[in-house]
């Protein structure tokens, strides 16, 4: 695929990011880059093991409760990660909700920007699942999804 069209294929899991099937996941990281909790520990608990994906693209989404609110923060995390993804040649990459576990962000508008910057974003990447991590986050991302 041409990487200046759309066509990506968005879709939502409720899992496990360290067991998606995918080319690409993406970690939100924290600052130091250490293994912490959420998705960043998942991550790094399974890597270099039982990891079905050939790479970890790194994020540092904006910590929420730090008073780090501003929108093109967040979007900026789902933007440089496809275009790492792009750079490496993967066509599937796994998301989490980036910023909206223990940085706080709000649950909605967490959902809207990575739905909004995914859709709009130019990629190579044909297919991007966004992985949520119980209920209330599936349930966030659906109603972005429309």
């Amino acid at each position: 695929m041409d990487p200046h069209t759309r066509g990506m294929d968005l879709q939502i899991v409720n899992g496990d990011i360290t067991r998606q099937r995918v080319d690409a996941i993406v970690n939100a990281a924290n600052a130091r880059m250490r293994g912490g909790g959420g998705v960043d520990g998942a991550i790094h608990r399974v890597g270099g093991g039982d990891l079905p994906a050939t790479w970890v693209i790194h994020v540092v989404g904006p910590n929420y409760r730090a008073g780090q609110r501003d929108r093109s923060l967040l979007t900026a995390c789902y933007r440089n990660a496809l275009r790492v993804a792009d750079d490496l040649g993967a066509t599937s990459v796994a998301f989490p909700l980036v910023s909206a576990g223990i940085y706080g962000w709000p649950l909605d508008d967490a959902a809207g920007a990575a739905v909004d910057t995914l859709r709009a974003t130019l990629t190579s990447v044909e297919r991007c699942l966004l992985v949520a991590f119980g209920e209330a986050t599936f349930d966030a991302v659906r109603r972005a999804l429309g």
